[in-house]
């Protein structure tokens, strides 16, 4: 139900349940916790790729089936726990996480498409919040980053009819980075991270880590945050180091 497929610094990170609409069932959950974990620690991988099997769905979101069918599976809405809570399985990994979105991705599927650091959509992407219209409330961030991504109005627009948000619009909206066909999808989230993979790991968790904390405060706590980790680790930066950055940078300037 999850496939993980390691390249040349790059996982990709297939969720595989095309005929449940890749719903994230408790085993898939748990299957892509221990996926995420083990990533992580991989010295030889820069970046993540995650996506979905199939042209439907990115993700549905929590298994339905399950929920109506085990009195416990409810707890799953709010786990803290990574093992259970797919947003946080996510967030724990301190290297980049392109989401390529190819189908529907709905209330839970959106808040682990948010979850992802960079999102590439296919044409067939869609983005739902139905948590209202299931009678559940959002318990894995959606509610406070939709809003601060999309602005408060139309955040609520989406959440409080639990409309189908297009590929176009969700671009148009800033909600993904751009959008492309279908069989574009993979390649092009693929030459991303590989564009990413060529900077040291070290870097990209360092500065993906100082963005995410930054944003979670206020702009002046933010700019206060920024100056006291890049003086910490600037200063730890030789001339040596820059020069060798520098001649890299030239080179690849020319074939850009």
């Amino acid at each position: 139900m999850l496939l993980v497929e390691k390249k040349d610094g790059i996982a990709v990170v297939t969720l595989n349940r095309p005929e449940a609409m890749n719903a994230l069932s408790k085993a898939m959950r748990s299957e892509l916790y221990k996926a995420m974990v083990d990533i992580d620690a991989d010295p030889e991988i820069s970046v993540v790729v995650l996506t979905g099997a199939g042209t439907r769905a990115f993700t549905a979101g929590l298994d339905l089936k399950e929920l109506g069918s085990d009195p416990k599976a409810m707890g799953a809405a709010n786990a803290a726990g990574a093992d259970e809570n797919p947003v946080k399985a996510v967030e724990l990994c301190t290297k980049p996480v392109i989401g390529a979105i190819n189908g529907v991705a709905i209330t839970g599927g959106f808040e682990l498409a948010l979850a992802c650091d960079v999102l590439i959509a296919s044409e067939n992407a869609r983005f739902a919040d139905t948590h209202a219209r299931v009678g559940i409330m959002p318990g894995w961030g959606l509610s406070q980053k939709l809003s601060r991504l999309l602005g408060v109005y139309r955040a609520k627009e989406l959440s409080l009819t639990g409309n189908f948000l297009d590929a176009k619009t969700a671009a148009d909206w800033g909600l993904v980075n751009r959008v492309v066909p279908a069989d574009d999808l993979l390649p092009t989230a693929m030459k991303l991270a590989a564009d990413m993979a060529t900077i040291p790991v070290e870097t990209l968790s360092f500065y993906k880590r100082l963005i995410d904390d930054g944003f979670a405060t206020t702009f002046g706590e933010g700019l206060a945050l920024e100056h006291q980790r890049s003086s910490a680790h600037n200063r730890e930066v030789t001339p040596e180091a820059v020069e060798a950055r520098r001649a890299a940078i030239q080179a690849r300037g020319r074939t850009q």
